[in-house]
């Protein structure tokens, strides 16, 4: 056995040791690898005969990759995936360790602020960048300081870019690189005012505020700079003729240069059909036909808590994780479509994994759905400033409910009513939850780490968001 093999089979060994002893290990492994041999992940890569892919994004990684994947399988790839979320290097090396045997291509999300240490180690064949939204600004800083980092992965990768036209920060990284471009070509999405959540409202080439033709989703949108001439790329795969069908789906016509389809996405919300056009691009520079991107799309399943529905107490309780205004903001609008009155049970926690700043729910767009509101249950480590924000929604305060305490939060908000419970988690409540419903019989099996962790420090998984 030679150095590197002795290395892994420690770092394997540990991780073991730690799951046996019910502290997680998800991403241990590959942390303690790297610090036995920092250039573990470019040692691993290097034996992936189709080489590697590589996403990131503020909103929607974990989706995007799922179905990325689900097209890629269909193509006959054996992928190394960090299908648990592990994000960051560690969790990408931990990957690449526990990938099959026979694994020849990588798929890997990435956390944006450790991007440009995997893509410099992995060296992949094409990078997806999906969007940049103001998130955790007390662990990252502003947009513009990501953006710069990834200005310089751009400028020294060879692999082949994906980005998303209609964010202006992602689509400029790409003007003077080339790159495949997605979007959205439908102005009947479009928003009639920008939010008050959007971010990127000036152009980085001369700092004047763009001009919105069409906004979509947050700052996504058809813009210009009328100072400097900058604007935004005609995307090669976009969607058309798009339908929201509320939390059951959505509906819209692909265009690529492959040709066109129409698509039946089991997934929800405008930010899904982003997620989508994202997976076709890369899927297809990769080299998948129309027809695994097709396949892919339509059989694509929700992660956990990404608009997952599941039974009990005889109810449906559909779960959708709200990190950041543009997100929340995108729930939101989803669940404006769906008929009557609501049932909401809302947890906003504060731990690290969800930024120690919660003042982003101020941002967010409550109102649009506060007069839909039935019954509103407030959970979480900041349960009273969720209730608050409600209140100041328009949400009467007789319908709404505060329990800190998880469980029974989740037991009042089930036993307040019938019909659909839509949950709206932050990132570690969403963790927690999970493992709640896990121990209930509600679901089975578990990524979450151990309630521990969820409770009050950083989940020991190492993903992220």
């Amino acid at each position: 056995m030679n150095g590197f093999a002795v290395k892994v089979a420690a770092a394997r060994a540990a991780g073991a040791l730690s799951r046996r002893t019910g502290r997680g290990g998800t991403s241990l492994p590959g942390k303690l690898l790297m610090r036995l041999e920092p250039h573990a992940i470019a040692r691993l890569g290097s034996r992936l005969q189709r080489g590697s892919a590589v996403i990131s994004a503020t909103n929607g990684k974990t989706t995007t990759a799922a179905m990325v994947a689900g097209i890629l399988e269909r193509t006959g790839a054996h992928l190394v995936h960090n299908r648990a979320g592990a994000n960051m290097a560690g969790g990408v090396a931990a990957a690449l360790m526990d990938g099959p045997p026979d694994g020849d291509t990588g798929l890997f999300e990435v956390d944006e602020f450790w991007l440009g240490q995997v893509v410099d180690e992995l060296e992949p064949r094409a990078l997806l960048l999906a969007n940049l939204f103001r998130d955790q600004l007390d662990r990252y800083g502003e947009l513009d300081s990501i953006a710069d980092r990834w200005a310089a992965v751009v400028a020294r990768t060879t692999a082949a870019l994906v980005l998303n036209a209609d964010d202006p920060t992602v689509a400029d990284l790409g003007r003077d690189v080339g790159a495949t471009y997605f979007g959205v070509q439908d102005d009947a999405m479009a928003l009639s005012e920008m939010q008050h959540a959007a971010d990127a409202k000036h152009c980085r080439r001369c700092g004047a505020p763009y001009r919105y033709d069409a906004i979509y989703m947050g700052h996504l949108g058809r813009y210009h700079c009328d100072s400097c001439g900058a604007t935004r790329p005609d995307p090669q795969v976009s969607a058309h003729d798009i339908v929201l069908e509320g939390v059951r789906g959505a509906r819209f016509t692909l265009r690529t240069p492959a040709g066109a389809r129409t698509i039946a996405l089991p997934l929800p919300g405008l930010y899904n059909v982003y997620n989508a056009l994202g997976a076709a691009a890369l899927a297809l520079a990769l080299g998948a036909t129309l027809d695994h991107v097709e396949a892919g799309l339509h059989a694509v399943s929700p992660a956990f808590g990404r608009a997952e529905t599941l039974r009990i107490a005889d109810r449906d309780m559909s779960i959708l994780l709200v990190k950041n205004p543009a997100g929340a903001n995108e729930v939101l609008r989803t669940l404006n479509l769906e008929a009557g009155e609501h049932d909401v049970f809302a947890v906003l926690n504060d731990n690290i994994a969800d930024g120690r700043d919660v003042s982003w729910v101020w941002d967010a767009d409550f109102e649009v759905l506060a007069p839909r509101v039935r019954r509103a249950t407030c959970s979480g480590t900041r349960a009273a400033e969720m209730a608050l924000r409600l209140k100041y929604a328009g949400v009467p305060t007789d319908r709404i409910a505060v329990e800190p305490e998880l469980g029974a939060g989740l037991d009042r908000a089930l036993g307040a009513g019938d019909g659909p419970l839509f949950a709206l988690p932050t990132y570690t409540a969403m963790l927690a939850l999970r493992d709640l419903l896990v121990a209930r019989g509600a679901v089975q099996g578990s990524f979450a780490p151990p309630p521990a962790a969820s409770a009050g420090t950083r989940p020991r998984d190492g993903r992220t968001r």
